[in-house]
């Protein structure tokens, strides 16, 4: 299936920039990708960025936004790598950063998630193997199944939960204390301060385009019903879940032709926004009656099953393939999936079977690869 993409901000006003997008022109078609200079056609956005980039203004979330930002040199070993380019990612409002580095022929090449990671995308041993052509070809294959992937953040509130259900359940309650239960363990990593990398206006964008309330890590579900299940909020604390409508969502549907969850919310409340990874959880309830919670934590257990592709998070490929990974699964009510370069999802019979067999086997550092 053929995908248009479009190069936008400057690349052709530096050497670097000219360099990279005509080494980029053949991966990119061996992959069925066509250059356009059409925005309103294009699928996937190339734009250079820098400290005076102005984000490119999406029409839709269906637009993915490839940042590319020249450096004079990259040190694998720098600690703080991730700190000192993930602010270029949110500044530019890029779904992914690539960073490019050396000579043309020989390029250092990194790329930097929203998820929070950052790796190199040949290893050590493949850039002494790889020759020029090589290196954006790997580049490209890596980006290509992200560059199509499909969001599904298009989301219905509908007000219509049942007035009993307002104070929340049991099984609200067991959300809750699940979620500052990890905060104990220091498994919910301090939210990246977004809103202090971008202007007002930008910020405001993001979260329309996006369906987000901020950036924040890990979520948690539990099933209310055989087709509904609650979940934490988007942007939420997890560790401080009261509120019904705004902390934790009643999920009840996906839409397929709208490519969004439907929810039920209280007539009074203005709800929080669902989190992005409410269509991996719904796919696993739906398949599995036996699953009765889920955990997804940015962290790592040593020896777990996991995705050969780092997808984005809310998108139906993500949710596709840590789903197939429980089908598979011999036990799948209590299996541990990891998704690369990502963190783990992680299903029980409750949200207490989860906790205890994941007390003291969780590493913080997810590897990136």
């Amino acid at each position: 299936m053929m995908s248009q993409y479009l190069w936008v901000e400057g690349f052709d006003h530096v050497a670097q920039g000219l360099e990279f997008r005509m080494r980029m022109h053949s991966p990119l078609a061996e992959q069925d990708f066509v250059e356009t200079a059409d925005p309103q056609t294009a699928r996937i956005v190339f734009q250079r960025v820098s400290e005076q980039t102005r984000p490119f203004r999406r029409r839709t979330y269906a637009v993915y936004v490839v940042g590319v930002l020249f450096v004079d040199a990259i040190d694998p070993d720098d600690p703080n790598l991730l700190a000192r380019y993930y602010p270029y990612l949110i500044r530019s409002l890029s779904n992914i950063l690539v960073v490019v580095a050396g000579a043309p022929d020989r390029p250092d090449l990194y790329i930097t998630t929203l998820e929070r990671g950052i790796f190199p995308v040949l290893s050590e041993t493949q850039r002494a193997q790889a020759q020029g052509s090589e290196y954006y070809r790997e580049l490209v294959f890596r980006l290509g199944p992200l560059m199509r992937s499909h969001l599904i953040i298009n989301n219905q509130f509908m007000p219509d939960l049942p007035e009993t259900l307002w104070q929340g359940t049991a099984e609200t309650t067991a959300l809750s204390e699940a979620g500052a239960v990890l905060e104990q363990w220091d498994l919910l990593p301090t939210p990246f301060p977004i809103d202090q990398l971008l202007s007002p206006e930008d910020f405001q964008h993001l979260k329309r385009l996006f369906g987000i309330g901020g950036l924040s890590y890990g979520n948690l579900s539990v099933r209310h019903d055989d087709g509904s299940f609650w979940m934490s909020a988007s942007g939420v604390n997890k560790a401080r879940m009261r509120d019904i409508g705004r902390d934790i969502l009643l999920v009840t549907d996906y839409d397929v032709k709208r490519e969004g969850m439907v929810l039920s919310v209280p007539a009074h409340v203005t709800p929080r926004r669902a989190s992005v990874d409410a269509i991996e959880h719904w796919k696993i309830y739906r398949a599995h009656s036996e699953v009765g919670a889920i955990i997804h934590l940015h962290a790592w257990m040593e020896g777990v099953p996991a995705t050969d592709i780092n997808y984005p998070c809310g998108s139906i490929e993500l949710a596709d393939a840590v789903s197939s990974h429980v089908d598979q699964a011999p036990d799948p009510a209590r299996w541990v999936v990891g998704l690369k370069n990502h963190g783990l999802t992680i299903t029980g019979r409750s949200l207490d079977d989860i906790l205890h067999r994941v007390d003291g086997q969780v590493l913080r550092q997810v590897p990136m690869q």
